[in-house]
């Protein structure tokens, strides 16, 4: 199963206030087909699901849909959906998102990481078309954002940020 990534701010929440990044709360939905699928078939299409989107790798492919899924585990995207909600305990996109977020975790966190590395390149490296996409799911994982998590877990990195700051200062006197 897939851990769920702790947030890491600890500020309230102010209902009134328009959430960073547009992130809107999760509404949980009925679904009557979920329960028509046999045990037998949740079991065996979990686990291959497991082989190839996780195992595989699939989902660092941003090409790489639910309906590409569906058609790879040769069955329908209802079902396919239907496993993905009953064992993972979320929609096939937060299942690739949460995968891909924690690989970023790694990579900016990591001190063998290039810390030259731009926020476009990991967002490409771990699956993500653009990096709007990239900061909100990791916003909305996390709760800050990748640079912020980067500066706070990758000495090295926060060094070299230090180290232009004062450059851009000493330019500007």
């Amino acid at each position: 199963m897939v851990e769920h990534v702790k947030k890491e701010s600890g500020g309230k929440k102010d209902e009134g206030k328009r959430k960073k990044y547009n992130l809107t709360q999760h509404v949980e939905k009925e679904a009557p087909y979920r329960q028509m699928i046999s045990p037998a078939v949740v079991d065996d299409l979990y686990e291959r699901i497991l082989s190839i989107l996780i195992v595989g790798k699939k989902y660092k492919d941003p090409n790489y849909s639910a309906k590409q899924l569906a058609a790879d585990l040769e069955t329908n995207t209802r079902y396919l959906s239907a496993v993905v909600n009953l064992r993972f305990g979320c929609n096939y996109s937060s299942l690739v998102n949460q995968y891909r977020i924690r690989d970023a975790r790694y990579l900016l966190a990591d001190k063998r990481t290039d810390v030259r590395k731009s926020m476009d390149e990991i967002s490409k490296e771990i699956g993500f078309s653009n990096r709007q996409s990239f900061y909100a799911a990791f916003y909305k994982y996390v709760g800050v954002t990748p640079r912020e998590y980067r500066l706070k877990h990758n000495q090295s990195y926060a060094v070299i940020v230090s180290e232009r700051e004062k450059k851009r200062s000493k330019k500007k006197e």
